[in-house]
């Protein structure tokens, strides 16, 4: 006896679906994000829209929260410091990123090469610095970068060299060094998952047809990485829009990074320093949707690369 086919839809779309055993297992996890993720995200929309307004003579009289419509947005959007808090993190994540995934893919590579004996150890140590929290790293690389206390800064100049880490213009890159330096080790853990993932016989394929180590690297692994590449970016992005804690540890030490050198420096400042939570969470909004739209837009472009390799 055959099913018709739209009996077999049916059926089909029936054993799609979870069963209640699966939400039992779901339910935790929903509820937690349901809790830290979307209720948050829903108050700090809300507070975007609302300001506070005071009555009476000279604006002395009680604060009253009046409805704010756009306005909080368009304050935000006013302020040059902070459109170019948006600059900075944005010429930041050009240059650290890539930086960044290369020295995690090279570090992977090696590590696929070396004996088991010596890829945990390693492996541990170039994993180390995610380990440390990030105001530790950023204290730690502070003290090699203030002059007089550096023994960095005091090998240099007895070469001749008088490099000023903390100054306007390259005080940008000591902090894409302190990221590089926390987290190429984490990326690397990404793409050392996917390489061992791989099928060895496609290694000894590619050696019996004559490729050799640079060619096995190249032509079958690099290829085959792709995924954990391309999510250790998406990583890296929202990353760099989120810097915070490395410029807030620095500006102690650098006054060249200002309140508002980074988006979400400026933010922070403006709920905690100048009591306007209100703006800050216009200015947070503001952060996500571009951090959201460089995500997404990334994915897009990688998406539609890897469908023209078909």
């Amino acid at each position: 006896m055959t099913t018709s086919p739209a009996r077999r839809r049916k059926a089909a779309r029936r054993s799609a679906r979870p069963d209640r055993k699966a939400w039992v297992f779901l339910g935790p996890f929903l509820a937690v994000y349901l809790f830290a993720v979307i209720l948050p995200v829903c108050y700090a929309l809300y507070q975007s829209l609302l300001k506070v307004e005071r009555s009476g003579p000279l604006g002395l009289g009680e604060p009253a929260v009046a409805f704010a419509g756009l306005d909080n947005y368009a304050l935000a959007l006013e302020q040059t410091a902070f459109l170019e808090g948006f600059g900075r993190v944005l010429l930041f994540g050009v240059v650290q990123v890539p930086v960044m995934l290369l020295l995690a893919l090279v570090l992977a590579l090696l590590l696929d090469q070396v004996s088991d004996r010596w890829a945990g150890l390693l492996r541990a140590a170039y994993f180390l610095p995610y380990g440390i929290p990030g105001v530790i790293a950023t204290l730690l690389w502070g003290f090699l970068y203030v002059p007089g206390i550096s023994p960095v800064n005091d090998l240099l100049g007895e070469a001749g060299l008088q490099p000023d880490f903390l100054g306007y213009d390259s005080v940008l890159w000591s902090l894409a060094n302190i990221v590089v330096w926390e987290f190429a080790g984490y990326n690397m853990l990404i793409i050392v998952a996917q390489l061992t993932s791989i099928p060895r016989e496609l290694y000894e394929a590619a050696r019996i047809d004559g490729a050799g180590p640079w060619q096995v690297a190249l032509r079958v692994k690099l290829p085959l990485v792709r995924p954990a590449l391309v999510l250790t970016c998406v990583f890296s992005i929202i990353g760099t829009m989120q810097l915070f804690a490395e410029p807030l540890v620095l500006k102690k030490l650098a006054p060249a990074v200002t309140s508002d050198y980074t988006p979400n420096l400026s933010a922070y400042f403006d709920a905690f320093a100048n009591a306007n939570v209100y703006l800050a969470a216009a200015k947070s909004v503001l952060l996500a949707v571009v951090a959201m739209v460089l995500s997404f837009g990334f994915l897009s472009l990688v998406g539609r690369g890897g469908r023209g390799q078909r």
